[in-house]
């Protein structure tokens, strides 16, 4: 049996002081404060917060990072993002994803939601993928996305031949020969109402019924408008009428949504994954979280194309994003904030998510004396810590990141720059 001792630690009732946490084949079997540090338990310093998940996540998206910043359009970004995904073979995506895995681990992530739709014509990316959460030491949600059409009612061309199984039965057989294991779940993902026709998202909705549906949903107004020209409805409307829209689905995005698409969401339970740092950089625009969140959608983070690998500048962004679109401050409690970090839920672990008996053993402590945090408020760590702040990160009851390295894979800019530089030479 292995214990940690918290200095401080986020729990479900607020933080508290000297706890003790007790786990046992990776799940915590007791919590509870004492006053006496007991010999031969690791500590952690500053404050521990739940493992965070990431939600929403395109490995090898990590590869544009510094290169696609400068101008364009969500679509000339998409251009490039087709020349990458072109590159890559299923060994040089296992290089780069455990190096974004372990980038991401580093920076408290002990779950990752993986969109993926780079299929190449079988699951050897899956594959890839895989093993890369496990050597890194997070689990993974592989969320399989249908990908069928270039736009709609337009064939697939070029690259993006590489993500399309052709038909919608022939994505059902591919994806049902993957098999989850003790550190992966597979769900399902819609791509988007563009790349899905309206006679095939029935078919991907109910598929896995019990597993995690994900979509992107009204990332861009042009989205929007092609799908109330060809349909007569907004994309909200369209998954709804095809039951895509139930407690297991997260949106991801939810950019640009009417009254009713938020009623809609919400009624559902369906959850909505923001990702505030690719939505800023894409030019994407502020969605309506705080009126999401109040119809009833769960929140969670993703950092999607990776510009950024930071989950707690994601949950600021989060905040700091409806201050600029509403002009009022506290949009959001700081409790809810961690909620959203931890949002587990989201990518089919249900079980994780809190420092509570009974869930995996995920710990982040977050250093409360560093430049950025010297003299918060642990209840407010948030709004000041980054990823450089992130001291220990422990994932199923096991250390996998000491101050910035990684225990099993060292040094995480040398495994980026090895991963990176075929791909960009």
């Amino acid at each position: 049996m292995k214990s940690y001792w918290c200095e401080r630690a986020w729990l479900p009732d607020g933080v508290a002081a000297r706890v003790l946490v007790r786990v046992d084949h990776g799940r915590i079997v007791s919590v509870s404060s004492v006053d006496t540090i007991p010999l031969g338990v690791e500590r952690l310093y500053g404050l521990v917060l739940p493992g965070f998940a990431n939600a929403h996540s395109h490995a090898f998206h990590r590869a544009l990072r510094g290169r696609t910043h400068s101008g364009g359009t969500f679509w000339t970004w998409r251009d490039a993002m087709y020349e990458l995904a072109d590159r890559l073979t299923p060994d040089s995506y296992l290089r780069l994803a455990r190096a974004v895995y372990a980038e991401m681990a580093v920076a408290g992530v002990t779950a990752v939601g993986e969109f993926h739709y780079l299929h190449d014509g079988g699951n050897e990316m899956a594959e890839a993928l895989r093993q890369a959460a496990r050597d890194a030491g997070i689990r993974i949600t592989l969320l399989d996305a249908c990908y069928l059409a270039g736009g709609i009612g337009e064939p697939v061309r070029g690259v993006q031949a590489k993500f399309s199984d052709g038909t919608g039965d022939a994505w059902l057989d591919r994806v049902a020969e993957l098999r989850g294991d003790d550190n992966t779940r597979i769900g399902a993902a819609i791509h988007s109402v563009r790349a899905v026709p309206r006679d095939t998202l029935e078919l991907v909705a109910d598929a896995f019924p019990d597993r995690p549906l994900h979509v992107h949903l009204s990332e861009q107004p042009a989205e929007n408008q092609a799908c109330l020209d060809a349909y007569g409805l907004t994309p909200t409307r369209l998954l709804a009428e095809a039951g895509a829209l139930t407690g297991r689905t997260t949106a991801v995005h939810g950019t640009h949504l009417t009254a009713e698409d938020i009623a809609l969401l919400g009624g559902a339970s369906s959850g909505v994954c923001l990702c505030p740092s690719t939505e800023a950089d894409l030019a994407d625009g502020i969605g309506p979280a705080r009126e999401l969140a109040d119809a009833g959608s769960p929140l969670s983070l993703g950092s999607d194309q990776h510009a950024v690998v930071d989950l707690l500048a994601e949950a600021r962004a989060l905040e700091h994003g409806e201050r600029l679109r509403t002009g009022h401050r506290g949009r959001f409690t700081q409790a809810e904030l961690v909620g959203a970090l931890a949002n587990h839920a989201a990518i089919g672990w249900p079980e994780a998510g809190g420092i509570v008996v009974g869930a995996p053993c995920d710990l982040v402590s977050v250093r409360l004396d560093s430049v950025r945090t010297t003299g918060v408020e642990p209840g407010q760590v948030v709004m000041a810590a980054t990823a450089s702040d992130v001291s220990v990160v422990v994932s199923g009851g096991r250390v996998i990141a000491r101050d910035g390295v990684h225990e099993a894979l060292g040094d995480v800019p040398r495994l980026l720059g090895e991963a990176l530089r075929p791909l960009l030479d």
